[in-house]
């Protein structure tokens, strides 16, 4: 009994080690160590209810969850006394988390969220029952900000929660919060309530020049960042951040657990928290800018080998999300790329570099 566990593991292991190799087509860093951290697998380490305030049960990492959000209260300008956040289970409870915050803030809200938006921004509107109505994208993926501005004059007299899109999962794009918030002024609505999913992208955009602004010196209500994504980790997880204001709408003292329930699950990984913290310790504001860098070149790079080969493809500003024409299904497979319609996409991360491009490539050309 135990050989064959031992050899169904290894047999997993090597399926691991050898898919790791060939991963392109969707959003996570593989390149990390976390090595030194494994002696904390060896206990329960849960963060119970707000990561603000102390429970009952002490093996959790609160602390250290604490500077995590810290770190991107001040990436994205929010002062400390009117902040508040959490580490998530990723960019979909992110996502709930604001959506629901929106809808708590305006309970006959109308949700408006582009048809490039992700997945998860219908399966909240499904499941806290929220009327809503998907905008038009354009052809590269942006909001259709005259088809929004349309659609808010037909609905005025409801309260806006929005949905924009920090970096379309399919084609990377950026929806303009400038001109959304233009839109929404013109047609004279006050009651508003912006979310943005920022689940790739919101690790990247504030360490690039020029870049589009997103950040709370704007009025939006949340923000949800994915950690496992640009940072990388071996668990899902990830960060929502929004104004401490907001949490009058649903805070609870919870006796059990002696702490406030804000969250969305009660038990939260505290191992993700140590996983985050640890690598912006070690990585750092100019760690992550020099990534970031290495990633934007990367998709150019890749975006000119294509189209040195005539292959149909598109790079959207400020995006390491290259999109170009569905090959054979051989090669979705070999390299795990994300497919919609007619087209696929390799996403460039820390681990995608010029030599994986140039051997994607050729068996693309060979195609």
């Amino acid at each position: 009994m135990a050989a064959t566990v031992l050899e169904e593991i290894s047999a997993l292991l090597n399926q691991v080690v050898r898919q790791s190799t060939l991963h392109t087509g969707y959003p996570f860093n593989l390149n990390y160590d976390y090595t030194p951290l494994c002696n904390f697998w060896q206990y329960s380490v849960i963060n119970l209810g707000d990561p603000f305030s102390e429970s009952n049960y002490k093996v959790d990492s609160k602390k250290l969850e604490q500077e995590v959000l810290f770190f991107f209260a001040k990436l994205y300008k929010i002062e400390a006394s009117n902040f508040w956040g959490y580490v998530t289970s990723g960019g979909t409870e992110g996502n709930l988390y604001g959506i629901f915050l929106g809808r708590e803030c305006y309970p006959e809200g109308l949700l408006y969220s582009s048809q490039d938006a992700h997945y998860s921004i219908a399966k909240a509107a499904k499941l806290l029952r929220i009327p809503s109505v998907v905008i038009r994208s354009q052809n590269n993926g942006e909001l259709d900000y005259e088809h929004f501005a349309e659609m808010l004059q037909k609905n005025r007299h409801l309260p806006a929660i929005v949905n924009l899109n920090i970096g379309t999962t399919m084609k990377g794009a950026i929806d303009d919060l400038d001109r959304a918030l233009d839109i929404l002024e013109k047609n004279h609505i006050t009651n508003y309530y912006i979310h943005c999913d920022a689940a790739l992208f919101g690790m990247m955009l504030p360490f690039v020049p020029n870049a589009p602004r997103i950040d709370f010196t704007y009025p939006i209500g949340t923000v949800a960042i994915s950690g496992h994504k640009f940072i990388g980790s071996p668990v899902p997880c990830g960060v929502v951040l929004t104004r401490k204001n907001y949490l009058k709408q649903i805070e609870n003292n919870i006796e059990y657990i002696a702490a406030k329930d804000t969250t969305i699950l009660g038990s939260r990984n505290g191992q993700a928290a140590i996983l985050l913290w640890y690598a912006l310790q070690t990585r750092g504001y100019e760690g992550f800018a020099k990534e970031v860098e290495f990633c934007l070149q990367n998709a150019q790079y890749m975006f000119e080998q294509l189209k040195s080969i005539n292959y149909p493809c598109l790079l959207n500003p400020f995006s390491n999300t290259v999109l170009f024409q569905k090959p054979s299904q051989s090669l979705i497979q070999k390299w795990q790329l994300a497919t919609i319609d007619n087209w696929a996409h390799t996403i460039v991360m820390q681990n995608v570099t010029q030599e994986k491009i140039d051997a994607f490539v050729d068996e693309l050309r060979s195609w």
